[in-house]
């Protein structure tokens, strides 16, 4: 009876049916021979997708999907294969015949929409969106003041943001759940009415304050630095100081309102210049408020006027933006990519800097509401203050709101099974990542339960360390460009300070990779040591992915940098179409970089490549220097966080596929993912 028992149960072991047997004739009695075959087939297949092999998983699943034609498991995960590796066309197909068999309900139709609607779909929103609350920030929780009258506020590349409290005399950090993780109340002598707050270019903070007619440096985490401007009518002198900006001389820019004009000082707070006295065709300010600085044109709003000026660098008179009378009380002005975002009574709303239209982003309502600055933060909100309501506000897209996350499950690791690791990328359905979630943002269950002991271990927006690949165009132009290359590498390898690893790619008509190990290996690096000869027709594309594929299981911060003359020649993107490339590199959080050895634009498939993914373009002489490269490489925000729970499913030896479900959770809005894994084999 024992032996029957053993053999019975692995037998039992060996028969799992994770998946629909869809060739079983209705007469049968026992699963069909291709159920076995399409089981082992499909767990390979699985297990090839989170090792980030995605083209051996693609093969995997379609052995699978021939031995059991239409399973709809097989076919979602061969959707996601399909999308990983960039194919997003053949990824919807799948996702479709799997919906279209009454799988995945309205989480695969959802994924569909977003992902058919970001192929078809410019990436951004377009200053013209409106935004409606999705959240706010007390003043009061219970009897406990947290602010009073909050005037401005600034954003965090984390997540969190910092508000300035005229009435409670306070600086203060929220996190974005809106919880205080800091409370600063400036110097022995503390804030007196401070009003506003930028982060100049060296990471430092310099808040206004309108009653002590001055201004407070601080250093990045609000510690007391000293102070600039004293309080006078003379040469770097203000009263009442409101809002601030700088430009990329780094000089800073105030508002002073007592004196009606704009005082101007160097990084290193020294006095250089004043304006916006009467002069000329400019009648002169009577209460100047909102200052931004976009491409060294200086912009300020007049709260009596309801108008917006535009000055040089210099404080030359150069026009009106907005005619005046268009504003009631026109407030904060702030730089949002390349448009201002202006504050007025109870709206927000965007102006085109090349033709002074206003268009509304957002309306507070009539009743008691005095919006004094709008700042968008790193997840694609409006922190909006209402001085008069004593309140914060989270602006966020309609279609946000409505569409909510899209939430994947990129990896699941259960080696040390019954302790299971997840790695859930969260993102808005522009691909914009959402950083700064905390372990209560997040439900993890498994088949609707939730799991035990359940750890938020790592969130990839806080490292600071890339991996890089060098992809370096070996086509004929750049013979002459030797020394130029030696530069790029050694300077980007250079400024990567010891970090991470780096890999250089010759892009050749057959793509080599050259070199693959620690940046300071790369201080004397020659284009002599490189193997791939030169060639009229580079193969782009391969090396694109060729170079792409080696940093699928790299550091979460991870990038290409491309070394070109910015020429890309005839066939160069012969084997994969640029949409397909572009999707491969964002699909696996890849940047794409470009370093142009000559000056100018490079060609518009490179350029393509570059601006859709969140790298830039650099001139490799530029007076800057390289050492940004890496730098905008690790400061690109990530939305990939790690999870760790123990599992209380039953692994039938290893074979049972086991699912798991994600939520995300942030104010107002969500999002979810379910997928499965495999338990080691007992």
């Amino acid at each position: 009876m024992a032996g029957v028992l053993a053999i019975s149960t692995v037998t039992a072991a060996f028969s799992q049916t994770n998946l629909t047997d869809t060739v079983r004739k209705p007469e049968d009695t026992v699963r069909s021979a291709n159920s076995g075959f399409a089981e082992e087939e499909f767990r390979r297949g699985v297990q090839s997708y989170y090792r980030g092999a995605f083209n051996e998983s693609i093969l995997e699943f379609e052995k699978a999907l021939s031995y059991l034609p239409g399973e709809p498991l097989i076919l979602d995960w061969l959707g996601k294969a399909y999308y990983r590796s960039g194919i997003e066309g053949a990824a919807l197909q799948q996702w479709k015949f799997a919906a279209d068999l009454g799988y995945g309900g309205m989480l695969l139709q959802n994924r569909i929409e977003i992902v058919g609607d970001r192929r078809i779909v410019d990436g951004g929103y377009g200053f013209t969106q409106r935004f409606t609350e999705s959240g706010s920030i007390p003043p009061v929780e219970g009897d406990i003041l947290i602010y009073r009258q909050p005037v401005s506020s600034l954003a965090n590349s984390d997540g969190s943001i910092w508000v300035v409290a005229y009435g409670s005399n306070e600086l203060l950090k929220f996190d974005v759940n809106g919880v205080v993780t800091r409370r600063l109340r400036g110097p022995l002598n503390g804030f007196d009415r401070p009003m506003d707050i930028i982060r100049l270019t060296d990471g430092t903070l310099l808040v206004s304050e309108s009653a002590g007619d001055r201004l407070a440096h601080l250093d990045s985490e609000g510690s007391f630095l000293g102070y600039y401007g004293t309080k006078g009518r003379g040469p770097g002198q203000v009263i009442g100081p409101q809002y601030l900006a700088q430009d990329s001389f780094g000089n800073i820019y105030v508002t002073d309102f007592g004196n009606a004009r704009v005082v101007v000082f160097d990084a290193a707070g020294t006095p250089l210049l004043e304006f916006g006295q009467q002069n000329g065709a400019f009648r002169g300010f009577k209460s100047p408020t909102g200052i931004a600085c976009i491409e060294d044109r200086i912009f300020v709003a007049d709260s009596v006027y309801g108008a917006i000026y535009e000055f040089d660098r210099a404080g030359n008179y150069i026009g009106i933006l907005v005619e005046e009378g268009t504003f009631l009380r026109p407030e904060c002005l702030k730089n949002w990519n390349g448009y201002l975002l202006l504050t007025d009574s109870n709206t927000v709303s965007t102006v085109d800097i090349s033709t002074g239209a206003v268009y509304e982003n957002a309306r507070t309502g009539n009743a008691g509401s005095l919006i004094t600055s709008a700042v968008p933060d790193a997840n694609g909100n409006l922190v909006v203050t209402d001085f008069k309501a004593d309140e914060i506000y989270v602006m966020a897209k309609m279609t946000e709101l409505v569409g909510g996350f899209f939430v994947q499950i990129e990896r699941a690791d259960a080696s040390a099974f019954p302790e299971v690791v997840l790695e859930v990328r969260v993102e808005n359905r522009k691909r914009q990542q959402v950083v700064g979630l905390k372990k209560e943002n997040f439900l993890v269950t498994e088949k609707k339960r939730p799991v035990l002991n359940m750890e938020l271990t790592g969130s990839a927006s806080n490292n600071d360390v890339a991996d890089i690949t060098i992809l370096i165009d070996r086509s004929e132009g750049m013979r002459a460009s030797a020394a130029k290359t030696e530069t790029a590498v050694r300077e980007i390898a250079a400024s990567m300070n010891g970090k991470g690893s780096v890999k250089i790619i010759s892009s050749g008509s057959i793509p080599v990779t050259e070199f693959e190990g620690s940046p300071l290996e790369l201080a004397e690096f020659s284009v002599l040591s490189l193997k791939c000869p030169y060639t009229d027709k580079p193969a782009l594309d391969l090396g694109i992915r060729l170079a792409a594929n080696g940093l699928i299981n790299a550091e979460c911060k991870r990038g290409i940098v491309y070394v070109t003359e910015g020429k890309s020649g005839f066939g160069s993107f012969d084997r994969y179409a640029l949409s397909d490339l572009t999707a491969f590199l964002n699909n696996n959080a890849v940047s794409f970089s470009t370093v142009l050895l000559s000056e100018g634009t490079a060609d518009s498939g490179i350029s393509y490549i570059t601006d859709s993914t969140p790298g830039k373009s650099y001139y490799v002489y530029r007076s800057e220097g390289l050492s940004a490269v890496v730098r905008d490489i690790t400061g690109i925000p990530s939305g990939l966080y790690q999870l760790k729970y123990t599992s209380s499913l039953q692994t039938e030896y290893g074979r049972k596929y086991l699912p798991v479900e994600v939520e995300a959770y942030l104010l107002n809005r969500s999002g979810r993912d379910e997928t499965g894994y495999f338990a080691p084999l007992q």
